[in-house]
């Protein structure tokens, strides 16, 4: 029998060792509009750092100028080292690990932020933003990959403890594992096995070119919530060869899109007067008319993702698990690791209260506040933060 796995306790990640098995899960946030860490950024970063967690998560780090999801997000140049250096020295001196999230919008993109036309597996058309996207050649897969695995070297460079690979969302590699999106005749069409080509070739590309100097995670949608989309039945598939691999040293497993049904990732309220205020004509009558049907409803309850997660931990032999979704107590992440997780991850509730890991280790039985409003979903426009604390979100204590 094996002894109980406790939230605060050491743990290795790979080549890394985190104080706890607490991660902040990455919440784009807003704070970078040069494309460059900010000082408002790294406090931001450092609430959640001093306030207990594992590791933070920075989000979201474009791999290239055309894979940007929202304004004031990271892109990994060189320009950019500084400032990404000072961000993992504080949340070292903080006491924190630091990873990157490393992705590429592809057909979540828009030509306003990017100022080009987004590309996803083959010619779609969002649902929700109305921006087509046109296909992807070869010779783009191919330097898309190459440039998860530059942007990979350059977190290591910045001293970054892991990067995460965004598969999840339907962001570009997302996108090509879903048949809804990927329409595509080739070796990177059609079946499971082809539609993880792309997911396995870069995080193959990211593991030759960084080794054990950082941990490599991949974030990975289980379900979307979208008829003919993401299904567990192939999920599991992909997570199972990505295994096999033996490249990545844990998997983040996480629900829904960016592209439609948004609220299948966020469950709880729907919060249509914050998007239509956010947001100008012809886009915020829109929202208000349509925003539910296009959102969706979901009802939340706490741990929520558990049901189709718990399906991948008999699957994985080389990599561990990262639960998220609807944990907001001590008992919540107890659960988890009970159902043979490693590590849990927070967004929302972090938001609210930043040194929520820290008041739990002391205070086991106490809860966070998080009420799943949802306000803080459409703060991503702006600097993302949650909706009760303004004051941390704009001057980041």
């Amino acid at each position: 029998m094996t002894d109980k796995r406790s939230v605060f306790e050491p743990v290795q990640l790979g080549p890394v060792t985190l104080r706890n098995r607490t991660i902040k899960a990455a919440t784009s946030e807003g704070r970078s509009p040069e494309g460059k860490v900010t000082d408002e950024l790294i406090a931001f970063h450092e609430g959640f750092a001093r306030g207990g967690v594992g590791m933070t998560t920075l989000a979201y780090c474009a791999t290239t100028r055309a894979g940007f999801s929202a304004p004031g997000q990271i892109l990994m140049t060189r320009d950019a080292v500084p400032g990404l250096r000072e961000f993992t020295d504080t949340m070292h001196a903080a006491g924190a690990k630091a990873s990157a999230q490393l992705g590429h919008a592809g057909p979540v993109g828009s030509k306003k932020i990017t100022g080009q036309q987004p590309m996803a597996p083959s010619r779609f058309l969002s649902p929700t933003s109305f921006q087509l996207s046109r296909g992807i050649s070869l010779e783009e897969i191919r330097e898309a990959t190459r440039q998860f695995a530059d942007a990979a070297e350059l977190a290591v460079e910045s001293g970054f403890d892991a990067v995460e690979l965004h598969f999840g969302h339907l962001y570009l590699p997302s996108a090509f594992l879903s048949p809804w999106i990927n329409k595509r005749k080739d070796g990177y069409g059609g079946s499971i096995e082809n539609r993880t080509r792309f997911v396995r070739e870069i995080a193959e590309a990211v593991k030759q070119r960084i080794g054990d100097s950082a941990a490599v995670i991949a974030k990975l949608s289980m379900t979307d919530g979208i008829k003919g989309s993401i299904r567990l039945e192939e999920s599991l598939q992909s997570a199972r060869m990505l295994d096999e691999d033996g490249h990545l040293d844990a998997l983040e497993l996480t629900q829904g899109s960016s592209v439609f049904h948004q609220m299948y990732l966020f469950r709880g309220d729907v919060p249509i007067e914050g998007f239509a205020g956010a947001m100008s004509e012809p886009f915020k009558t829109g929202v208000k008319l349509l925003g539910k049907p296009i959102l969706g409803e979901y009802e939340y309850h706490d741990l929520y993702m558990l049901d189709d997660a718990r399906q991948f931990v008999r699957s994985m032999k080389n990599t561990r698990l990262i639960l998220l979704g609807g944990i907001n107590s001590l008992d919540h992440m107890q659960t988890g690791l009970d159902e043979g997780f490693d590590f849990v991850a927070m967004g929302r509730a972090l938001l609210r209260e930043p040194d929520l890991v820290s008041r739990m280790e002391v205070r086991p039985m106490i809860a966070g506040r998080c009420d799943h409003n949802n306000g803080c979903m459409f703060t991503v426009y702006g600097a993302t933060h949650c909706v009760y604390e303004p004051t941390y979100a704009m001057a980041g204590e």
